[in-house]
């Protein structure tokens, strides 16, 4: 058993798209740790959602061998973690089984909104983080003027930050070196009880739970009586094993190390991540501190198109849940789609991730809900109701106002485009708050906005007017009172308690105008009228209205009088009449996501 002093345990932290993965490949290759058939770009993103997508979005764990300068031999575990706020969650739950943090910055972009948040998460964990400027290869790099923004934003002495480009593989051992000589090995403790923190867990169909953790006291072998601390459940250790990047079965794991358990654990919600792992002989005294509890911001509700499915969905949920805990859930039902799910998301990202895996991982075909915020109402007679579902909200006559979350966002923008942002700022509702200029091209912005807004399609048109060039990060503030109000959806006069959406009143009419619209153009026709109102209370503000189709009943009509193609038309409008009041009009998955895409 190697000692604890040639341990290095650390992460890759950067934000999106600055090079993290690219960099853990070639620290892959310099290791040795995969042979060159079977080199893959993106070795550590093992979805097809990652690939296609080109970001990360499960932090991945490997274990590899070093040969540093000193001629010693290190056992380095490294991390790959997400770059997006949405999986903020994943990056603070890898930091916790590390002493340091390698901080990738692209040495063209400059410090980003997400780099500024990854390093306070870092901070709050006591690492140790050491500055790597990346792409060095690309003519647009600067990497003088990099490293002042580094000092400047960061406060991180960036002076001796490695420089490298993990396209071509150059720096790469000095980027190894300076992990070996800058962050500390953890501390000798297999003497203790064993303590071991569960930092991820996942369902393997033929093995159960499987964890994965970081052994923080003690030491572990296979055959040896678990307990987990926040149940009181005892299991036998069944296997014990680590990434290489392939799985590979070891013979025990101690102090400093990270690595795999699999103990035959059946029930999916034993083994929740941020829970504790101890001997049933010699237990630890107290549990390891766990993880920041996180609250979702975005809610929105699944249902299986299907309702046959519903039992699957339900299983898939929970089996992902254990996967990705920074999700939650709740049976619903709505009158609109049966029986479903209502979730919270981390974010708008995050939402459309956990519905492709969903779809793709556990077969199920899900019609998903426009997405909503927690509001605060406050009844007349003085209750307090949360309210996620637009739906919920109480009669206009119990309610005496609303209140909705505020978030404190940090843009970072070129000079050239502050204009643009802070125009989209106020088209938002937002507050400025700040602005600063951290080198003679960036700016770093503050506002405060209402979450609501956000979530529609602020990431979106930030991008669009920014060119790209903008980036942004939020945490959550105050909730604060405003007129808002809510909008109903009504097809054939009959309400969708889906489609309905909480707004301000003042820009109520130009939403329930533009949303009639735009399902003017997803509602298939039928042989009738369909109507499409929006409506506040019982007061319709927009109407707009699908034709019907029509058949040609006057086709075998030659000639004749007119009375006769009369009487013909007649009919057939009684028909329709009559058609219309039984009439039931499918709405196609499109349209409850049509209140996101409003111009």
């Amino acid at each position: 058993m190697a000692s604890t002093q040639n341990i290095r345990n650390f992460s890759i932290i950067a934000h999106i798209d600055h090079g993290k993965s690219t960099l853990a490949d070639r620290i892959l290759e310099l290791t040795h740790a995969v042979s060159e058939r079977d080199r893959v770009d993106q070795m550590l993103d093992s979805m097809d959602l990652e690939r296609e997508r080109g970001i990360t979005i499960k932090a991945q764990s490997v274990r590899l061998s070093y040969t540093a300068q000193d001629g010693q031999t290190y056992q380095i575990n490294l991390i790959d973690t997400p770059g997006h706020v949405d999986f903020q969650y994943e990056v603070s739950r890898s930091l916790s089984a590390c002493e340091g943090a390698l901080l990738v910055v692209d040495a063209t972009q400059g410090v980003e909104a997400q780099t500024v948040a990854n390093v306070y998460l870092a901070v709050d964990n006591n690492l140790e983080v050491v500055p790597v400027l990346n792409k060095l290869d690309l003519p647009s790099a600067d990497p003088e003027r990099v490293k002042d923004e580094i000092g400047e934003v960061l406060g991180l002495d960036a002076s001796t930050a490695v420089e490298v480009s993990a396209k071509e593989g150059r720096g790469i051992a000095e980027a190894l070196e300076a992990v070996i000589a800058n962050i500390p090995p953890p501390p000798d403790t297999r003497d203790q009880p064993l303590s071991a923190l569960v930092f991820d867990s996942w369902y393997d169909s033929f093995r159960g739970v499987v964890m994965l953790v970081r052994v923080k006291g003690g030491s572990l072998t296979p055959g040896q009586r678990i307990l987990l601390m926040s149940n009181q459940k005892r299991f036998e250790v069944q296997e014990l094993g680590v990434f290489t990047p392939k799985y590979q079965q070891v013979k025990s794991l101690a102090a400093g190390e990270v690595g795999v358990i699999i103990a035959g654990i059946k029930e999916i919600g034993d083994a929740r991540v941020g829970d504790t792992v101890t001997l049933v002989e010699r237990p630890a005294t107290q549990a390891l501190p766990g993880f920041r509890e996180v609250k979702p911001v975005v809610f929105a509700g699944l249902f299986p198109t299907e309702s046959g499915d519903y039992p699957a969905l339900r299983d898939a949920l929970a089996k992902l849940k254990l996967n990705d805990a920074s999700f939650t859930y709740e049976p619903e039902t709505s009158a609109a789609l049966g029986f479903g799910f209502r979730c919270g998301f981390l974010g708008l990202l995050h939402m459309e991730i956990v519905q492709e895996r969903l779809e793709r991982e556990y077969d199920l075909d899900l019609v998903v809900t426009a997405p909503s915020v927690e509001y605060r109402c406050h009844t007349v007679g003085g209750e307090i109701k949360l309210i996620e579902n637009p739906a919920d909200l109480p009669s206009a006559g119990d309610l005496d106002f609303i209140e909705e979350p505020y978030i404190k966002a940090t843009v970072h923008v070129p000079q050239e485009y502050v204009g643009a942002v802070l125009k989209l700022c106020e088209d938002k509702r937002g507050t400025q708050k700040g602005i600063s200029y951290p080198s003679a091209t960036r700016v770093i912005v503050d506002y405060e906005l209402p979450l609501a807004e956000v979530v529609y399609d602020f990431h979106d048109k930030l991008k669009s007017v920014t060119r790209g060039f903008a980036s942004f990060d939020y945490e959550l503030g105050e909730y604060q009172r405003n007129d808002l109000v809510r909008l109903d959806v009504m097809v054939n006069g009959d309400p969708l308690d889906a489609l309905a959406t909480i707004c301000h009143r003042e820009s109520s009419y130009l939403r329930g105008r533009d949303l009639c619209r735009k399902l003017k153009e997803l509602i298939p026709r039928q042989m009738y009228e369909v109507a499409i109102q929006a409506a506040l209370g019982s007061r319709v503000i927009a109407r707009t209205t699908v034709k019907a189709l029509r058949k040609n009943v006057t086709a075998k009509c030659y000639g004749g009088d007119i009375s006769r193609k009369r009487k013909l038309l007649e009919k057939q409008k009684a028909g329709k009449r009559r058609m219309k009041q039984v009439g039931k009009v499918e709405i196609p998955q499109d349209a409850f996501l049509a209140v996101l895409r409003l111009d």
